[in-house]
């Protein structure tokens, strides 16, 4: 398995999908899966200005090596797995994450893609402030790092 793994600030850097791409190919690949989150306009029925999400890297970027091994676990170990959260303001149409898999096959290099997404989703130390239209701002109900309410 090859992995990258990274938080990176948005201001200073674009996350890019031809970056992702080019890291998961491999001669023995013949597929490649790709995932991009963007900041939408509406969400819960108000109109959004921006996102800032607030990341608190290194244990951000361990969480993500640990969810990128379980997907090799998973679909094998020729797997190579992209992953890049943004990390900063970012306006409507700002690419937050950045998430490609490479494998062999099309049904692994999917079915990866779409697990480490959905991981980092639940388990990641990730929070998001949405920005509204009408100038309030809000942090978005997330997951809880401990078992504790």
């Amino acid at each position: 398995m090859k992995t990258h793994v990274e938080v990176r600030e948005t201001a200073q850097n674009i996350l890019n999908t031809a970056e992702a791409l080019a890291f998961v190919d491999a001669p023995g690949n013949g597929a490649g899966a790709l995932f991009v989150g963007v900041v939408r306009d509406l969400n819960q029925g108000r109109k959004v200005k921006g996102v800032s999400y607030d990341v608190f890297a290194p244990l951000a970027e361990q969480n993500f090596a640990e969810i990128c091994a379980e997907a090799s676990q998973k679909w094998g170990e020729q797997l190579r797995l992209f992953v890049v959260h943004g990390k900063g303001r970012l306006d409507v149409g700002g690419i937050s994450i950045v998430i490609a898999a490479g494998s062999p096959h099309r049904g692994e290099a999917f079915a990866a893609c779409r697990y480490v997404i959905e991981e980092i989703k639940s388990r990641s130390p990730v929070w998001k402030q949405e920005h509204y239209m009408d100038g309030d701002s809000e942090w978005v109900k997330g997951h809880a790092l401990c078992g504790h309410d």
